[in-house]
């Protein structure tokens, strides 16, 4: 009988410094988020009706975009990153909705700019204009493929956040 006891409270004592070394988690840790907007360049006109933007950082570009976003994250299937010629990209798969949007817009706007407006981070407050990229055919695929201004470090972090918030709205915690 002494042994078995004995055996048993060297498996307790062996378990507990297991759990007393490794630790547990019990908070879990904050997942990141991300914003994601898309205007349409516009003409100046009275006021409410159009804003001005500056974008990128290295040589500021001036200009006038609608006032509300015509694509939002909410519509947002899944992003990534892509490589190309001498960097990289991010690329953005849209739900069926905001692919329709998408189309419209890039069909009627030729020649016009989409200013894209990206936050990130734990809470997004690290926010700037990211790109400007003209609109040179229509979008029909869903699909808005762009070069940030921002670091390859950011972009994984902007990448990370709207992946977040598309599996929750998948997931319908937004709704």
């Amino acid at each position: 009988m002494k042994v078995c006891g004995l055996r048993f409270n060297v498996y307790f004592a062996l378990a507990a410094a297991t759990v007393l070394l490794c630790g547990c988690q019990t908070v879990k840790p904050a997942k990141k988020t991300a914003a994601l907007r898309v205007y349409v360049e516009s003409n100046a006109g009275l006021e409410g009706t159009s804003r001005t933007i500056t974008l990128l950082r290295a040589d500021p570009v001036v200009l006038t975009i609608a006032p509300d976003p015509f694509l939002t994250e909410a519509g947002i299937i899944a992003a990534r990153t892509i490589e190309t010629p001498g960097g990289f990209a991010i690329e953005v798969r849209f739900d069926e909705f905001s692919t329709v949007a998408l189309e419209q817009f890039t069909a009627a706007n030729p020649g016009r700019h989409l200013a894209i407006y990206g936050e990130w981070g734990e809470k997004p407050v690290t926010g700037r204009w990211l790109a400007a990229p003209l609109i040179t055919h229509r979008i029909g695929s869903g699909i808005l493929s762009f070069t940030p201004d921002a670091s390859r470090e950011e972009a994984d972090e902007l990448i990370l956040g709207l992946n977040n918030v598309a599996k929750q709205m998948q997931k319908g915690l937004f709704k």
